[in-house]
């Protein structure tokens, strides 16, 4: 194992798919001179040159197009959004296109691209700046949505992305890009749609994913203080989901929180709880709920902003509102 930061491990991720197939090209806005605006692509126009890591203008509609008919002649193209928000500039081309074409081309061309960069909120952006779209992308049939935690699991994932005959939405944090973890040494690959059981528990199922699951292990830690063990499920993979994991989770611990950094209304923990009490509702011994942030756009204001967002408190509220000890 091996200690490196999250950016580094997007990095070797593409690095290491870039070796191995010459079909595979990063674009974006800064991707290259600049070594990424996060610098995820650190030292990659060095070892590949101008043809496979290409600095584009800032027009997300156009190199979004342009990558979906390089895929559908062979290619297999890593696109990076400074930000998810700026992908809405692109939405047409990724949701009429790249998540189409497959089915409307009666199965006569794939479209495997990796759209990928930052979701959800990083400090004071402001409201434009700061959504989360994870339930927007995981609600059309033919992308696959993906939201990894931690540097092992983005190398992992990003690599199976990357291999992928299907559009994947590959989504990070600005806030997790320093984040530092141990990476297996070598190449592994994390299958898309497994869920992974990061903490053991008996008396309630916390289902989160992305940088706001950092809430629900500081919360674990205090109940735990308390005699409280919450079994963490992180997804991972937002689309498709491990309703198996899930409900196994459920049907141990007979409670359920989640805790999702996105508005309330039809989210992906809308999904869960749609999941869960339709097929292992004679298992639950409370209610379902769901943390959010809340139901308006997000605030610049740092007060307001840490008001917004769900946090470890919310998640030790809602723990002992499900086991009844509130």
């Amino acid at each position: 194992m091996k200690t490196i930061q999250f950016r580094e491990a997007v990095c070797e991720a593409m690095t290491e798919e870039m070796r191995r197939d010459e079909s595979i090209y990063l674009m974006g806005e800064e991707v290259a001179e600049y070594n990424g605006a996060y610098k995820a692509s650190k030292g990659m126009l060095d070892e590949f040159g101008a043809k496979r890591v290409i600095d584009t203008p800032i027009s997300e509609l156009g190199f979004a197009g342009i990558a979906v008919g390089s895929a559908m002649n062979g290619n297999r193209p890593i696109v990076e959004f400074m930000t998810f928000n700026f992908s809405l500039v692109g939405i047409d081309q990724i949701i009429n296109n790249a998540a189409k074409i497959r089915q409307m081309s009666g199965g006569q061309f794939n479209c495997p691209i990796v759209f990928r960069g930052p979701t959800a909120s990083a400090g004071q952006l402001a409201a434009t700046h700061s959504q989360a779209f994870e339930s927007w992308y995981a609600n059309c049939p033919g992308l696959k949505v993906v939201v990894p935690s931690n540097p092992a699991d983005a190398k992992g994932l990003l690599k199976s992305a990357i291999r992928d005959d299907d559009p994947v939405i590959f989504m990070e944090s600005e806030q997790m890009y320093g984040d530092k973890g141990e990476v297996p040494e070598g190449e592994y690959l994390i299958p898309l749609g497994v869920a992974e059981i990061k903490r053991e528990g008996k008396d309630v199922t916390i289902v989160s994913f992305g940088k706001i699951i950092k809430e629900a292990y500081a919360a674990a830690e205090t109940l735990a203080k308390e005699g409280i063990e919450c079994e963490i499920i992180d997804l991972r993979t937002v689309r498709p989901m491990d309703h198996k994991s899930i409900l196994n989770s459920v049907k141990k611990t007979n409670r359920l929180v989640i805790l999702e950094e996105a508005w309330p209304f039809g989210n992906v923990a809308t999904e869960i709880t749609y999941q869960v009490q339709s097929q292992a509702f004679d298992y639950l011994d409370a209610p379902i709920i769901k943390l959010n942030t809340a139901d308006t756009p997000a605030p610049y204001s740092p007060v307001l902003l840490e008001e917004w967002l769900p946090n470890q408190n919310d998640v030790v509220k809602a723990v002992k509102k499900v086991l009844y000890k509130e």
